[in-house]
């Protein structure tokens, strides 16, 4: 009898043991999404803008989450290029620099930028490169994707599959795109899977409108490498995924527009959420899994600009992609199983929800008092917009009163307003310090919990994969 007990234990700890390994290494498939500057404020308001105060964002239904601290090895307040690379690589970098060591400068001694225009002068003893999930990810067979709202050659998508020391020698980062070409990084073995986004100009040479000083033409190499190419949301809509396995898109010379603009406009790009789609089809016919990264990068451009009508428009724009990937993978994998979604930001801004505003009140509104429904008045006697920003341009010297109304851009509805400014700087609102949300579900979600620092959630991504 003692025996059996002894055997039936010690099958109880083998079974716990497989499980915990199979719990550390049970997502095949990762899609990152990345909300570009979205902090707290930013969910908030947009939730309330397109559901009301009662209603949830798809992000929201998620069914873990943390907080994350986002300050880089530099600098309280980060910006992007440090703060994507930290969740990428697990390091902690300096502002500018793209998915290298922490000894990497931007700058030289005399604090003068590596950069030829935008090309890299980065001296090879100016740091390493570190590895990125994205290419971890492609070393051990999964296929591997990059889409964004922005250039792809931007910071955050850039910090996935390139390595550099500044930012914005987006030339050098977009060879780094290339396979076989001069400046290809080759830890992306046979190149990225799916990569798409706006900034053709960083591919096309300067006889052809474009920012090239080599005289490479980068979208007929990548054409050449066998990849699929689309220019237009039509083209993109026209591709047929079941006998694509390498997709390249480039929508717009700069980055790609606003959704106010994409859709009033009616603009030949695709959605984000459309991006995703046509993504996860290519991806998630490797039997290995993938990576995919999904950036909506312009929410940080309109926090810039302190125009919050574009600001919540494009969050919920994001928000709609994590809907079709939700959808999509519960369809390929039920219960996501064997996929993880995780959803957080780079960086917070500096943009609030003030005032003891009345439930049910457009959130891009005046304040209206939640007793009698009559506008709240600053000290002046002026009111003021629920959506303020803690800094940038928008800061009279003389305050008049608000119109709520959509005649012209002085009219707080309108869809070029600016919301005022609480300390007046030159040139754009800066990024905010606080620490920002992180929501995720499906295999190895239970892990993501607390108050992490950004380094660790390349940790966890790691550890639900099993690496």
């Amino acid at each position: 009898m003692k025996r059996i007990q002894q055997s039936l234990i010690a099958t109880a700890c083998l079974s716990i043991l497989a499980q915990g390994a199979y719990a550390a290494g049970e997502a095949k498939n990762v899609i990152f999404f990345l909300g570009d500057g979205m902090g707290p404020a930013t969910v908030t308001a947009s939730r309330i803008y397109k559901y009301k105060e009662e209603g949830s964002l798809n992000m929201d239904k998620l069914d873990r989450t943390a907080r994350i601290k986002t300050f880089s090895n530099d600098a309280q307040t980060t910006d992007s290029a440090p703060s994507m690379s930290a969740y990428m690589t697990g390091v902690k970098m300096n502002n500018e620099v793209i998915s290298m060591s922490p000894d990497t400068k931007a700058t030289d001694a005399a604090g003068k930028a590596y950069l030829a225009g935008t090309d890299s002068t980065c001296p090879g003893t100016n740091g390493k490169p570190v590895d990125t999930l994205l290419e971890i990810a492609k070393a051990k067979g999964k296929a591997v994707g990059s889409i964004t709202t922005t250039r792809i050659t931007h910071a955050t998508p850039a910090a996935t599959y390139s390595h550099v020391c500044h930012r914005d020698a987006e030339n050098t980062i977009a060879a780094q795109a290339v396979p076989g070409g001069a400046g290809y990084n080759s830890k992306l073995g046979d190149g990225l899977d799916v990569l798409m986004g706006g900034g053709n100009k960083f591919f096309l040479p300067t006889a052809s409108g474009g920012k090239r000083t080599d005289g490479r033409d980068l979208i007929a190499e990548m054409k050449a490498k066998g990849y699929t190419y689309a220019a237009t949301g039509t083209e993109l809509k026209a591709v047929n995924t079941a006998t694509t396995s390498k997709l390249f898109a480039l929508f717009t010379a700069d980055h790609m527009d606003y959704e106010l603009d994409r859709t009033k406009g009616a603009l030949n790009q695709p959605s984000l959420a459309e991006m995703t789609q046509k993504s996860i089809e290519v991806l998630a016919k490797n039997s290995n899994g993938f990576f995919l990264m999904v950036e909506g990068g312009r929410i940080d451009h309109a926090l810039h600009g302190t125009n919050a009508k574009r600001v919540l428009e494009d969050t919920v724009a994001f928000d709609d992609a994590i809907k079709v990937a939700l959808d999509e993978m519960n369809k390929r994998d039920p219960g996501l199983k064997n996929t993880l979604i995780v959803v957080t930001a780079d960086h917070d801004h500096t943009m609030t929800i003030n005032g003891y505003g009345k439930r049910g009140s457009n959130i891009l509104g005046t304040v209206k008092n939640y007793k009698d429904g009559t506008e709240l008045k600053d000290a002046d006697g002026n009111n003021y917009t629920t959506l303020v920003f803690g800094n940038g341009p928008n800061r009279k010297p003389v305050r008049t009163a608000l119109i709520e109304g959509t005649a012209d851009k002085t009219q707080v509805l309108h869809d070029d307003y600016q919301q005022e400014t609480g300390v007046k700087i030159n040139g754009s609102e800066t990024h905010g310090g606080g620490d920002v949300k992180l929501l995720a579900t499906g295999a190895g979600a239970k892990a993501f919990k607390g108050t992490l620092d950004n380094t660790r959630v390349f940790g966890l991504i790691k550890q639900a994969y099993g690496f």
